[in-house]
């Protein structure tokens, strides 16, 4: 797989590329290919993907439903590119092209019959062997069209995209471990292996969120404090980037989200893993450790910028919106977005986790009613709501006992957001409660199938990630 650096490299020049092609297609649809407005296209077309060639060496455009996947990496889509791909896709699609495939040998002098063709009306029956008998009649040699068949499986690219986010998943933990248990003893952090960390996060949340989404079903009792630093830093990339946020607004929230709770290294580590309830005197050290958390990051070394915004996120992310949380304060003040954002994140997963406290957690689907319904918790209501939008009414990794009483894992949201409750589950046993052999996929919004109730995984002895990697 590519690196992060590698792959924005490829979502640049991807998204130039696709523009180039929309440009092409538009002039030579327009004008003569004697005109000097084609043959300009043309030149900017041939260049670009010269520059793709020169870095990949080798080019692949596959179209998978709505995505494209440009080398393997899937192209993001915003309000800058969102009409050209989405034009260019509907002329291969509409000619049953799945793949295009350009050789490093192309030359200038093939572009215009190749688009020529592909701006023809496809034929009726069989549109691909139709375009397909046509290119070759054309001087096209290094330009190769594979019909939607032939495409790589979607079920294909979700393993790679889950491949990925395991790998950086596992990074992130180690990461986290090694700069709180650093931190814990004295020890200077490794700041650059922290931000690669968080860069990593960002770029897999962009790429595929729900890859990562699903890495979250890893909690474990032994790494709490570490996965859930990284499980707060993804869903508060997650929001973020609901909200709109720049990839560099992400990063800044995602290094923040990831030392949210750093304070907690200078409390004693009996409180933190105390089972059952905490003394008045424990808990009152316990909430001491948001200044803790501000303090240790004004003093960590190895940024270049004192990091402000995270110090803010560390102080902020208990107070809640009407500031009855804590630290309290003696003035009137708003908490920072960013820590409205983690705040939510945070109490999702504490909630959802099993701690030395909680053996039992709540079902996700509780814990975001009670997020939502209870104002004494002190959520900001506009990020809960996206929260959800982007979880669903049943988050990943949900169990749920369906109307014909099979039990079932929720394995993928519903992206309609007038179906959320509706979202695609494996189910993993029959109505006795015998297992299936083989987990069957549901998407509940076309199967008939509804849920009645959400169940505690572990009253069953399951491992909700076992149905979902």
């Amino acid at each position: 797989m590519s690196s992060s650096n590698e792959t924005g490299v490829v979502q640049e020049l991807g998204s130039r590329l696709l523009t180039a092609f929309y440009v092409a297609l538009r002039s030579l649809k327009l004008y003569p290919v004697e005109n000097q407005q084609v043959q300009q296209a043309i030149d900017e077309l041939h260049a670009q993907m010269t520059e793709f060639l020169k870095h990949e060496g080798g080019f692949e455009l596959q179209l998978v439903g709505d995505f494209f996947f440009m080398n393997e990496t899937r192209l993001r889509l915003d309000l800058s590119n969102f009409s050209t791909s989405g034009s260019f896709s509907s002329t291969m699609a509409g000619h049953g092209i799945g793949t295009l495939m350009v050789d490093a040998k192309v030359q200038r002098s093939e572009w215009a019959p190749f688009l020529s063709v592909l701006l023809r009306e496809p034929r009726k029956e069989d549109p691909f062997q139709g375009f397909a008998e046509r290119l070759s009649q054309t001087p096209v040699e290094h330009i190769e069209v594979r019909p939607e068949a032939q495409a790589q499986e979607p079920e294909l690219i979700e393993r790679d995209a889950m491949a990925a986010a395991k790998g950086t998943y596992a990074q992130s933990v180690k990461v986290a471990k090694d700069v709180l248990t650093d931190m814990r003893l004295g020890k200077a952090v490794n700041a650059r292996k922290v931000k690669r960390a968080v860069q990593g996060i960002v770029d897999q949340v962009l790429d595929n969120e729900s890859s990562m989404m699903t890495m979250t079903t890893l909690r474990g009792f032994d790494e709490y404090t570490f996965t859930h630093s990284v499980n707060v830093c993804i869903f508060s990339v997650v929001i973020g980037e609901r909200l709109g946020l720049t990839k560099l607004q992400l990063y800044e929230l995602g290094l923040g989200a990831l030392f949210h709770d750093i304070g907690k290294m200078n409390v004693a580590s009996e409180i933190i893993n105390k089972p059952g309830g905490l003394s008045d005197e424990e808990w009152e050290a316990l909430k001491q450790h948001p200044t803790e958390g501000l303090l240790l990051l004004f003093n960590m070394h190895g940024f270049s910028d004192v990091p402000y915004r995270q110090m803010l996120m560390a102080y902020e992310h208990h107070m809640k919106i009407d500031l009855s949380g804590y630290p309290q304060n003696t003035r009137p003040r708003q908490p920072g977005l960013f820590s409205r954002i983690v705040a939510v994140a945070d109490g999702f997963d504490a909630g959802t986790s099993v701690r030395s406290y909680q053996y039992e957690p709540w079902p996700p689907d509780e814990v975001l009613k009670e997020m939502r319904d209870n104002p004494r918790r002190g959520f900001d209501q506009l990020i809960v709501k996206t929260f959800i939008n982007a979880t669903g009414v049943y988050p990943l990794g949900t169990l749920v006992i369906l109307d014909t009483l099979e039990l079932a894992v929720v394995s993928k949201t519903n992206p309609d957001i007038a179906h959320l409750h509706q979202p695609q589950v494996k189910i993993i046993s029959d109505a006795m409660g015998i297992p299936l052999a083989t987990p069957l996929q549901v998407d509940l919004a076309l199967d008939g199938r509804a849920i009645i109730k959400t169940t505690n995984h572990q009253k069953y002895g399951i491992r909700v990630s076992d149905y979902l990697m």
